[in-house]
Formats: structure tokens, C-alpha cells, sequence
């Protein structure tokens, strides 16, 4: 779809505006923590543990097939930048432990209820290693008393059933979960943003898998180049087909130092392919695709938040009237009143003759 396309009318939608600071908080609290009409992470996390659980992103080390020549590339994905997405705490320089300490101090100042913590090992491809490298890592991360488990965030192509047997195995004594950025439901796109891998290779990856009994998500790009609404909207059927326990979306972001930042400046036929999404359209992407979804898949992240400095074309990010930008945890409460606009939720559209979710 090209930019002079026309989008599905959509009824306008504001940020966020509350009669004071308290009551904005509060209300994002109240959302973070549940949501009357799709599953929210928070809700997921405390129907299993009985408390309120937050995830520490943590930089292992780790490298990237993508990136070392592995798949025959060492250029990365297009879109990619690796350090514009983790927060300030998260990085090589400081040990595991470190990491930790320091994601917990960040977060209590934020969430003062959390009192159990996930290791999310974001960074790059996190079972890109041995064995032995791999096991000695997690261990390190588990050996942190306040540590409950890991989620592993990892390319398609870098599992395999000797991974999975170590994820297997650690997954007896802890919560244990993968994360594969699948990034896009088509071929034609994998290949433009110079991914390494197609989908059939992402489909074996969760498939396999969720055999183990690992929860699996995964994470989506909504607006890749090429892709109209109504293909990123059709890819929900994908979606469903997959034995996924979580998913995450967030909104194309064009960053600086990239690859598509050239395509982006140098050719304009790129930038006509690229579908811009107005905070509404984007909104009421979001709530045409949950409507599809299968009503027990978690919805782990809804946008992604990406510091001025990273953005290569700053109108593709969301901002406030002011001109500050929306954080993550904004667009939910956006979302919340859409659906409560529409009178629908999570899976009221929903197909279930293709779909085939783990149970949670």
C-alpha cells in the first residue's frame, strides 16, 4: 500500500488526558496490571505466580547469526539496532548478576510491588552459543535469589533439539519460556529486510518448540515495508495456526545507523511502500487484529518505545499533543477505550477451525 492509499476511516482518538498526574498514573497502573478486554502479561504472570512478576532485560554477551556471518551476512536485519531497544541498565560491560541488581533498583522505583523477577535474556540471539556457554549463563542468571526464570529471546534459526532439551531440563525447577522475533508473516518481506531466515523456518522453530512444553512467543513488526493494513491484518491467521502461549507487536521504527535509514533517504519508491500509521490507524490496527486473535494467547506488548536520539524519522513515533512522546504503557489505556467504543474484546472475531494455541 502506498502512502497516498487511503486507510480505513477511523474515529479520531486523543492521547491520553486525565484532570491530574495521579489520576494518569493510576490509570496506567490499573492497566498494566489487567485488562477487561484482552490478556495482558501482568494478569498472565499473576494467575501463575499469585504476584506481580517483572522482567529484567539482560545483555548476556551473546552475538547474532545475522551479524557474524552465520547465515552468510554480516549486516543484520535492515531495521536493526540493537541498543536503541534495551534500557540503560542492560549491557555487556556488567556481569549477569550485575544486570540484575541494577534492573531491580531501576524497576522498584517504578514498580514497587514487584517482588518476583524474570531474567529476560534480550539482547542479540540468546541460544546462539554451545551448549555449555549457554547452560553456564542461564545457571548464572537463576543462581539470583529473587529470580523466578528466563525468557530466552532468539532467531528461528538458532534452536534446536539439543536447546531445547537444556531449556527442557532447566524448566523442571523454574519458569522457562522462548521468544522468536518472527518479525513478519511473509516471505517477500523477510527477504527485503534482509532477515536470514523465511517463515517456514519460524513455524518449524515454535512448532517444535512448544513439543517440549515451553511456553513460546513471538514478536511481530506491524508496517514493514510492502505490506498493506489488510496484509498485516490476514497475517492474524497465521498467528492463530501457531501454538503460541505470547506475542508482542510494535510499530515499524525507522532508526539512525540503519540500513533501511539509507533505503528511507535515498528512494523514494522505499519510502512510498512503507504504510504510515497515524496513532489512530494504528490503534484501531491493533484492535482489528486482537479481535482475530484466539482469546488465550497473552498479549505481551501492544507498541515499541525508542529514545529521540535512535529516531531516524521521528513523525513514526507517537507523541502527545505537546510533542512528548507516548510511552508504551499509553497505548494500552488507548486500546482499552477503543474496544470499550466498539463493545468487543480479544477474540470476538475470532476463527477457531485453524487454531491450535498451547493451553495456558
Amino acid at each position: 500500500m502506498r502512502n497516498s492509499q487511503r486507510l480505513p476511516a477511523q474515529k479520531q482518538i486523543n492521547p491520553i488526558q486525565t484532570k491530574t498526574a495521579s489520576q494518569h498514573l493510576f490509570w496506567l497502573a490499573a492497566f498494566a496490571y489487567y485488562s477487561m478486554h484482552y490478556r495482558t502479561l501482568s494478569e498472565h504472570f499473576h494467575r501463575l505466580f499469585g504476584a506481580r512478576v517483572q522482567k529484567l532485560s539482560i545483555d548476556a554477551g551473546f552475538s547474532c547469526p545475522n551479524r557474524d556471518g552465520t547465515t552468510g551476512s554480516t549486516e543484520g536485519c535492515t531495521f536493526c539496532r540493537n541498543d536503541a531497544f534495551v534500557p540503560s541498565y542492560c549491557r555487556r560491560t556488567s556481569s549477569i548478576n550485575e544486570q540484575i541488581e541494577e534492573g531491580i533498583a531501576f524497576h522498584r522505583r517504578r514498580y514497587r510491588s514487584s517482588t518476583r523477577y524474570m531474567a529476560y535474556f534480550q539482547a542479540y540471539s540468546n541460544t546462539h552459543a554451545s551448549i555449555d556457554i549457554l547452560r553456564q549463563r542461564y545457571l548464572q542468571a537463576l543462581q539470583h535469589p529473587l529470580i523466578i526464570g528466563l525468557v530466552i529471546g532468539t532467531r528461528p534459526d538458532c534452536i534446536d533439539t539439543d536447546r531445547l532439551n537444556l531449556l527442557h531440563d532447566l524448566s523442571k525447577k523454574h519458569y522457562i519460556a522462548v521468544e522468536y522475533g518472527i518479525e513478519s508473516c511473509y516471505d517477500h518481506t523477510l527477504a527485503a529486510i534482509n532477515r536470514g531466515h523465511n517463515l517456514d523456518c519460524a513455524i518449524q522453530a515454535v512448532e517444535l518448540s512448544a513439543t517440549y512444553g515451553i511456553p513460546v512467543g513471538a514478536h511481530f513488526i506491524l508496517g514493514l515495508p510492502g505490506e498493506s493494513y489488510n496484509d498485516i491484518l490476514n497475517g492474524t491467521d497465521l498467528i492463530n495456526r501457531l501454538p503460541l502461549t505470547s506475542i508482542k507487536f510494535h510499530q515499524l521504527q525507522i532508526l539512525r545507523g540503519t540500513p533501511m535509514e539509507h533505503q528511507y533517504n535515498t528512494d523514494q519508491n522505499f519510502r512510498n511502500s512503507i504504510l504510515h500509521l497515524s496513532l489512530p490507524n494504528y490503534i484501531a490496527l491493533l484492535c482489528d487484529i486482537i479481535e482475530r486473535l484466539h482469546p488465550n494467547i497473552v498479549i505481551e506488548r501492544l507498541a515499541g518505545e525508542v529514545p529521540p536520539q535512535y529516531q531516524a524519522v521521528p513523525d513514526r513515533s507517537f507523541r502527545h499533543n505537546n510533542g512528548y512522546l507516548l510511552r508504551n504503557e499509553e497505548i494500552g489505556p488507548l486500546v482499552e477505550a477503543e474496544f470499550i467504543r466498539r463493545s468487543s474484546k480479544q477474540g470476538a472475531k475470532f476463527i477457531s477451525s485453524t487454531a491450535k494455541p498451547i493451553s495456558l
